[in-house]
């Protein structure tokens, strides 16, 4: 993928939610949320402080995290779904 985020922005791929419930009943994609977890693929470098210095990004790439419902744009590259989300769309790092 040649998609270089800009600043505190990130690239995400969201992880498909079981489409299943417990008792076996299959959910159309209509009746399914959007995903909230997902891996990123590629990180900014950062926001700026005042002194104009790059702040290191508390994620990196390969990791798993967990994001606002309704944050992010949604893209398409290659035939795969991505998001582009701000570093504070995310609300936790999901422990290996």
């Amino acid at each position: 993928m040649n998609l270089k985020p800009l600043g505190d922005r990130l690239i995400v791929e969201a992880l498909e939610e079981e489409q299943t419930t417990i008792g076996g009943i299959v959910l159309p994609d209509t009746a399914v949320e959007k995903p909230q977890r997902g891996t990123v693929i590629a990180v900014g470098p950062g926001v700026r402080n005042d002194k104009g210095e790059h702040l290191t990004p508390d994620v990196a790439v390969g990791d798993v995290v967990l994001f606002s419902k309704y944050g992010g744009t949604d893209i398409k590259i290659e035939g795969n779904d991505y998001l582009i989300l701000r570093e504070t769309d995310i609300l936790a790092k999901v422990a290996k």
